[in-house]
């Protein structure tokens, strides 16, 4: 049973970070705008935060699926989010060339610790989702279950995130686009799922 928790965590995470959010694009801007070693130090330390998380939130995920104030505080910090990365991304390519020597690995993991910690999508993604797998008996939260779910999450969450960094740097080469273009595409995205997050908020 264990073994099958740890591959459902890795399946519902990595399936749970494919559609486009803050997370992957900016691990797709770091691969384009700095390096892949710098967007992995990012994916890695969120990963590990991604799984910390993701065990408290297992653990109390009922108590979180009923507290719908908090979930609509957090959507309302959503859309915050998505403004403020689509505004910094579009404005990327001013201060492209200076900042390429002033990234550091520093700078990757602190992006990495303050997206893992406010990322308001893990509430309600893992309060529905970890009710489903609960109550649908697929894993196990005896013993070790918890622990085990939480490392196949950090495992998914790092995987996804990871394809999403190679991804951009394949178009980027593939197709020979410029870091301002894909910027402002990512901007896009970001000003997209603001509206979006927007108007499911308002109706």
């Amino acid at each position: 049973m264990l073994l099958l928790t740890f591959v459902v965590a890795i399946v519902v995470s990595f399936l749970g970070y494919i559609p486009p959010g803050n997370i992957n694009l900016t691990a797709m801007q770091l691969s384009i705008n700095k390096n892949i070693k710098q967007a992995v130090i990012f994916i890695t330390t969120f990963s590990i935060f991604e799984a910390f998380f993701t065990y408290i939130l297992m653990r109390f995920a009922a108590w979180f699926a009923e507290k719908e104030s908090v979930l609509h505080l957090l959507n309302w910090a959503l859309i915050g989010v998505f403004i403020l990365l689509g505004l910094l991304t579009w404005n990327k390519t001013k201060h492209n060339a200076p900042l390429q020597k002033e990234y550091t690995k520093g700078a990757s993991i602190r992006t990495g610790i303050l997206l893992g910690i406010f990322n308001p999508i893990q509430i309600p993604f893992w309060a529905i989702v970890g009710t489903y797998v609960i109550g649908h008996g697929w894993i196990t939260t005896e013993g070790l279950g918890l622990h085990i779910f939480a490392l196949g999450s950090g495992i998914g969450a790092f995987s996804c995130l990871y394809v999403y960094a190679h991804f951009a740097k394949f178009i980027q080469k593939k197709f020979s686009l410029s870091s301002k273009l894909i910027n402002h595409a990512i901007a896009l995205v970001f000003f997209t799922l603001a509206a979006i997050s927007l108007l499911r908020q308002l109706f």
